[in-house]
């Protein structure tokens, strides 16, 4: 058995008209396959460039190892130059991705590289963030602190993207007081006699190649697992739903702080209460729906 997914539309390029009515106004994702051939990043983005224009870059990693109560949120779990980094993906010796690298604020003449997609989106243009990462590595299913929609620009090799809306939350084991879900879930190849609500989730997958643009609505639910090593560039737009921002506030200024406070107070006695919490939850939810 596996996910109940469908796969995600795909165009080939599209107007600002279409994408405002078929997709944005009513938060559906999409695959845009041929909008960013016009980029110099197109051609000229891979490895090699990157660690000659920022290879004594100093970057946060991140792997797949269980959150800790040591661990701040999103705490990095090891540090190291981009070109070393670089080296291991090269050399295909390991799991840590690059996740979140302001690649304006790192180094600023990479922005003559690309472009702003002009879709409707009013995206916020300090804030455009690389990701990184060697072959199987993967990200936790989780969604963004800021509920942002997301243009997910790829580069090099194949991407898999499995996408869920908020709605989909109460079958997907979410942990409280964070942005993922219980991490020992495979969604590449869930467990449902482990993990029976994920039986009643409706989603999305695709996989993403060289040069394609997905567009993912704020607050979608995001497992992306590197099918080759490879590397993407989001930009992002704060959300148009007034609740959807509230809660991006509450995530930003209360939630993250809140979390820290217990991990501190409770140690690991708090990781695994939310854990047992999340399966707890989502059981009630199956019960009342």
């Amino acid at each position: 058995m596996k996910l109940n997914l469908q796969d995600i539309p795909r165009v080939k390029t599209i107007s600002k008209e279409d994408f405002n009515k078929h997709y944005y106004k009513p938060q559906k994702p999409v695959v845009i396959e041929h909008f960013i051939e016009h980029w110099p990043a197109f051609s000229k983005w891979n490895l090699e460039y990157f660690k000659a224009i920022a290879g004594e870059k100093i970057v946060s990693l991140y792997d797949d190892r269980p959150v800790s109560c040591d661990d701040g949120f999103n705490a990095a779990h090891a540090k190291m130059p981009l070109k070393e980094y670089i080296y291991l993906l090269q050399n295909g010796s390991t799991k840590y991705r690059i996740f979140l690298w302001n690649i304006l604020k790192e180094i600023p003449e990479l922005q003559k590289d690309y472009s702003y997609p002009d879709l409707g989106l009013k995206l916020l243009k300090k804030l455009p963030m690389l990701f990184f990462g060697g072959k199987d590595s993967h990200t936790f299913m989780h969604y963004d602190i800021d509920l942002a929609n997301i243009f997910h620009c790829h580069f090099a090799g194949k991407k898999e993207i499995i996408l869920f809306d908020q709605k989909q939350t109460k079958y997907l084991y979410k942990i409280p007081h964070s942005l993922i879900t219980r991490e020992d879930i495979d969604f590449s190849n869930p467990d449902f006699e482990k993990w029976p609500a994920l039986k009643n989730a409706k989603g999305y997958k695709t996989t993403l190649n060289h040069g394609e643009i997905l567009y993912m609505p704020e607050g979608y639910w995001h497992y992306m697992k590197y099918k080759t090593t490879g590397f993407s560039m989001s930009l992002r737009a704060i959300p148009r739903h007034p609740v959807n921002l509230s809660k991006a506030i509450y995530n930003v200024f209360v939630m993250r702080h809140f979390d820290n406070v217990m991990r501190k107070v409770k140690g690991q006695k708090w990781i695994d209460w939310k854990n047992k919490k999340a399966i707890l939850n989502t059981n009630r939810s199956i019960l009342n729906t």
